[in-house]
């Protein structure tokens, strides 16, 4: 029989930007005048496996949809649901106790209300102390937990053998179970439930890669330590996983078929570990005749001239590195371990291939000072990628580096709203202060937008631009007429 389930992530924006949440690694706003749309991975999985299970599931995506925080309601009550999964996040989480608490006046109180997702607080057993009307958390990956606790609501079972789960028992005692265990076998989960969502209206085109580009994962976890990554730390593991090659082949015919894909997204926390692997899924694209272009997420240190040739003879168009800095000791204090001078190299040779480059910067690693941040941005504009990403290290609660700077007091803000790490720095380094950061940052995006005006500037970059004027105001140096030179170079 099942229960009815609703899934959601909820509308969340501010007046000209709007939420990036589910999907994301860093969840923060973007402009209006942006398209940039992740797919909400967790989300889709959960709704696929919970339909496999014989309930009755809708899954909403508010913020792909535009909806008002009115319609995702109405479409939650409308359900008539049993049991409500909403995914929160740091940044959106006042917004996100707010709408839950508008949700739970609209449904009777028999109705139970789950939060999941990367916001490591609510996994004590405190955060259902504080907010008693929200009955269960869903700790770390959460697809196999919600499936058990559905289960258990529909038949009144015991919640205590379900991992991954903070909930009242009967005596109205909170009790955690923990952790659940990573999901081993990833073909065991069916693929997402994409037939609930508005497909076409994701957006994550790496160097341009045809419309529409479908999101996909081949792998979960990474096997680097990178102190800032919230994913590895709170959700899905420092293990690596990895699908059939066999079973995500057939995926991607299958969203060419029934989506329309005519490219490729592989947002994998790390795409490209495992060199055997990465050549043989190459040549079984190759083979099955799936011409279809494609972009990953990667790690520069791990490619080498053989596994390139190989990804561009598959047609392979683009590819993300995160850099995030020129500084290699600084790279070491947040355990990037990345071999800088192999990685630099590794661009180069990337692009030689005539691969699409875009690399991500970050700034404000402890023991940063202005120089190493302009250091930093010359080898930006030396690279010469086709884009690039600068923001603010913001670290989240449940990361290492949260903890790190906490202790070191370098912590500045607690309001969580304000860490989303586009234009706010909620810390200090040894040498410079918040406000110093975001003039950093702003002077950075001036810079680049500088390079790419003498590169010649395309209608792709007035977006960007656009949502860096609030950053160009914000800053005494960083006036109205210094945003209209990067026009006049």
């Amino acid at each position: 029989m099942g229960i009815r389930i609703f899934l959601g992530n909820a509308p969340w924006g501010k007046p000209g930007y709007y939420g990036v949440r589910a999907g994301s690694r860093w969840p923060h706003f973007e402009a209006l005048t942006n398209r940039y749309m992740p797919f909400p991975f967790q989300l889709a999985y959960t709704a696929a496996v919970l339909e496999r299970d014989g309930h009755d599931v809708l899954l909403v995506d508010g913020i792909a949809e535009g909806m008002t925080e009115d319609l995702f309601h109405e479409k939650a009550a409308g359900h008539n649901p049993d049991l409500v999964i909403l995914e929160v996040s740091t940044p959106s989480f006042n917004a996100d106790i707010r709408m839950a608490g508008k949700l739970r006046s609209m449904l009777p109180p028999a109705v139970r209300l789950a939060f999941a997702g990367p916001h490591a607080p609510m996994a004590s057993p405190d955060f259902l102390r504080r907010h008693p009307g929200v009955d269960y958390v869903l700790v770390g990956e959460y697809e196999l937990t919600a499936a058990a606790l559905a289960r258990a609501l529909e038949n009144s079972g015991e919640m205590a053998g379900i991992q991954g789960l903070v909930y009242r028992n009967t005596l109205g005692a909170i009790v955690s179970t923990g952790k659940a265990p990573l999901i081993e076998d990833l073909d065991s989960l069916p693929w997402p439930a994409r037939h609930f969502l508005p497909m076409k209206r994701y957006f994550d085109n790496p160097g341009d890669i045809p419309e529409p580009a479908v999101q996909m994962w081949a792998s979960r976890g990474c096997a680097f330590s990178c102190t800032y990554c919230i994913w590895p730390q709170i959700m899905d593991g420092n293990r690596y996983r990895t699908r059939d090659i066999g079973d995500v082949l057939d995926e991607i015919r299958h969203v060419m078929d029934h989506y329309g894909a005519r490219s490729i997204y592989f947002d994998d926390d790390t795409f490209n570990i495992g060199r055997e692997r990465m050549l043989r899924f190459c040549h079984e694209k190759v083979e099955r005749g799936l011409d279809v272009p494609w972009a990953i997420m990667a790690r520069a240190d791990l490619m080498d001239e053989e596994i390139l040739q190989a990804m561009a003879a598959s047609n392979l168009q683009a590819v993300k590195y995160g850099i995030e800095s020129a500084d290699p000791d600084l790279l070491k204090n947040v355990s990037k371990g990345l071999d800088l001078e192999k990685a630099i190299r590794i661009v180069e040779m990337t692009k030689k291939f005539g691969i699409k480059v875009h690399l991500t910067f970050m700034f404000g690693i402890p023991g940063e000072t202005r120089d190493s941040i302009r250091r930093t941005v010359r080898l930006a504009r030396d690279l010469a990628p086709d884009s690039v990403q600068f923001s603010l290290l913001t670290p989240l609660p449940g990361t290492r580096i949260y903890e790190e700077l906490m202790a070191r007091g370098h912590l500045l803000v607690t309001d969580w709203s304000r860490y989303d790490g586009y234009s706010t720095a909620v810390i200090r380094t040894e040498s410079l202060t918040a406000e110093d950061l975001e003039t950093e940052l702003a002077r950075a995006w001036r810079s680049w937008f500088r390079h790419r005006a003498l590169r010649g500037l395309t209608w792709r970059d007035v977006p960007r631009i656009l949502t860096q004027i609030p950053n160009y105001l914000r800053h005494p140096r960083a006036t109205i007429n210094q945003f209209r030179s990067l026009f006049h170079v």
